[in-house]
């Protein structure tokens, strides 16, 4: 049982990482929540994995930040605020169902709310070292 659960948890890391990665280029969809997640699952599941993530070039800050000091750069908060705008935007332009553009818009809302009350991280967190 603890077998699956470990796969079934790298499978969501994975999938995490995908969906955060598409998330830099797709509005409305966002990175910096599933990296976190990715990371969680990662922890509980692949250490190597965990690794690459925590030294990754992009994604490394940002988890160590969070597990540090459950911080978000000032960066990806902007980035956050100006995709989910324009993702809102664009919703209330296509979407023939006024209440759902409206839904997703308060729950976005709620996102960057719950977002901008993360501290920011008073310095730039250094990649860990490598052991040889």
């Amino acid at each position: 049982m603890k077998t699956l659960i470990r796969y079934l948890l790298m499978a969501f890391a994975g999938l995490c990482v995908m969906l955060g990665v598409i998330g830099i280029f797709v509005p409305g969809l966002p990175t910096t929540v599933f990296i976190l997640m990715a990371g969680w699952a990662a922890a509980r599941s692949s250490p190597r994995f965990l690794a690459w993530l925590e030294n990754h070039r992009l994604f490394g800050p940002m988890l160590r930040n969070w597990r540090e000091t459950r911080s978000v750069s000032r960066k990806a908060k902007w980035c956050a605020a100006i995709t989910m705008t324009i993702s809102a935007v664009i919703l209330f332009i296509v979407q023939p169902f006024p209440w759902l553009a409206e839904g997703v818009t308060l729950f976005m809302a709620l996102v960057l709310i719950w977002l901008w009350r993360r501290p920011e991280p008073t310095a730039p967190s250094p990649a860990p070292q490598r052991q040889a």
